[in-house]
């Protein structure tokens, strides 16, 4: 296998570095394994200190004409870059698929058409509703103009289970406001982030604008993160990460976006459409529940448990699990050996705490590998681990409430604030149980669902921060408030 390039269920993708527009190599390489069948699929450049300084000072070589190039103009590049996506939807999906096992069917329908809308979205908003009117000032006479200047080179460190997507809707806000960029992949998924760098260069991005550098969070994010060249960071992953990496950007009083984990609860009241109720509850081990607003705690009125966690199971046991380039496949591998160590030790715990497993609960040594069956688990104690702590894979707990108060309080008895879901029939009650549930987002009788113009961001110890519309320009800006004085002028 050549150490600058790979093929990839046939797409070729260079896996060197992408820095100053050009393709820049390191002296050694890491394995890139796909969770399919453990099988090395790349050699990945390996990047280190060298490798961030000169990314992140091609950023700053660049920032200026890219700042000062008119919004209309960024705009319109940024949305050759989602035609660029668009035309590669197939590239892109064969890839992420193989390289971080997710299902082939959600990029081509989703995922990868949302990579697109990304870019496109962000551009839209930067060129037609960014920015404020001028207003006066009461009394005065004085006029207020508020601008939105980018900030610079952003840092942003991706994580692994949604790998492109969940790059470019921070890529695409940053590079629509006027900043340039540098990129480190997850290690565990580098691929996409090399295809979208040869998208950004067809597209007429210009060199230094996009920089990709490869390499594990030790080698490569750490040292990106605590780099005095940068002007803001963004980060998606765990909070023991996010710990260490605020310490390293505290140095340099760099402004943080995080998006953390999740604990998130689904609460299904005594009015609830039962139908609607289990199809969002199975729909919890898309991506093998390696998804960060996935409700892993199911919460449902004692009066309805019975059925409901029946048809759950019912339904959970009907989800096909194998090969994620199958179009039949529902639930694929976790991402690595060992995450699934990790995932095995969650359940393992659960069972010696007394939670008792309706479905699941371990391997499915019919396919071996990396592949553990979808899990339900009843009966574990409130203050068990598996009840705390993020579980990120296709494992799910159910407990009963008595009443609304019971539910809002076992939905809140966390120390995550990522999302929630509620189905219940009354409105008045919706809007009751929304208003108390501490989360970013709150989803009502549906699950998903995000507009790219909403604030997106989780409350407690799942973030900082909110990215989407004006929220991401808030941040991806210095917000600058100018004022004129009706005095003083000579002409």
């Amino acid at each position: 296998m050549r150490q600058d390039c790979a093929s990839v269920e046939g797409v070729e993708v260079d896996t060197r570095h992408w820095i100053g527009g050009q393709r820049v190599a390191s002296a050694t390489t890491f394995e890139d394994v796909s969770p399919i069948d453990e099988t090395v699929i790349a050699y990945v450049h390996a990047g280190t200190s060298a490798e961030v300084d000169a990314a992140v000072a091609a950023a700053r070589a660049a920032f200026p004409a890219w700042a000062a190039l008119p919004v209309g103009e960024r705009a319109a590049i940024l949305r050759r870059v989602a035609e660029g996506i668009e035309a590669r939807i197939e590239d892109l999906s064969l890839v992420e698929t193989r390289d971080n096992g997710s299902l082939i069917r959600s990029h081509r329908r989703g995922v990868m058409p949302r990579v697109a809308m990304n870019f496109r979205a962000f551009a839209d908003y930067a060129e037609h509703k960014l920015g404020h009117p001028d207003m006066e000032v009461p009394n005065r006479g004085h006029r207020e103009r508020i601008s939105y200047d980018p900030a610079g080179v952003v840092a942003i460190i991706t994580p692994w289970n949604a790998p492109l997507m969940l790059a470019t809707w921070r890529i695409g806000p940053a590079l629509a406001a006027g900043n340039t960029i540098v990129v480190k992949p997850p290690e565990w998924a580098p691929l996409t982030a090399s295809l979208l760098a040869d998208i950004m260069h067809e597209a007429g991005v210009p060199a230094g604008v996009f920089n990709v550098v490869q390499g594990t969070g030790l080698d490569a994010g750490a040292p990106l993160t605590a780099h005095p060249g940068i002007n803001r960071l963004a980060f998606t992953g765990s909070v023991p990460t996010a710990g260490t990496i605020a310490k390293a950007a505290a140095e340099n009083i760099v402004p943080l976006s995080y998006e953390l984990g999740g604990k998130s609860p689904l609460l299904v009241f005594e009015d609830a459409d039962l139908d609607l109720a289990v199809e969002i509850a199975v729909e919890q081990f898309d991506n093998a529940g390696q998804v960060c607003l996935k409700a892993a705690r199911m919460l449902v009125h004692e009066s309805l448990a019975e059925e409901f966690t029946r048809r759950v199971v019912e339904g959970a046991e009907k989800l096909v699990q194998g090969d994620p380039r199958d179009e039949a496949t529902d639930v694929s591998a976790l991402i690595s050996r060992r995450h699934f160590d990790q995932i095995s030790g969650f359940v393992e715990r659960a069972l010696a705490d007394g939670a008792r497993p309706l479905l699941g609960g371990g391997p499915n040594d019919d396919l071996g590998g990396l592949y553990f069956r979808p899990t339900i688990l009843v009966d574990a104690p409130e203050d068990a681990e598996i009840m705390t702590e993020e579980v990120f894979g296709p494992v799910v707990t159910i407990q009963t409430f008595a009443d609304e108060e019971d539910a809002v309080r076992k939905a809140n008895d966390t120390r995550f604030g990522l999302a929630a879901t509620l189905v219940t029939g009354s409105r008045e009650r919706a809007e009751r149980v929304s208003a108390g549930l501490e989360a970013g987002t709150v989803w009502v009788n549906c699950f998903f669902v995000r507009d790219l113009e909403a604030p997106f961001g989780g409350n407690k110890k799942s973030g900082i921060g909110r990215e989407g519309g004006l929220w991401s320009f808030d941040f991806y800006t210095d917000i600058k408030n100018s004022v004129f004085s009706p005095t003083g002028w000579k002409e």
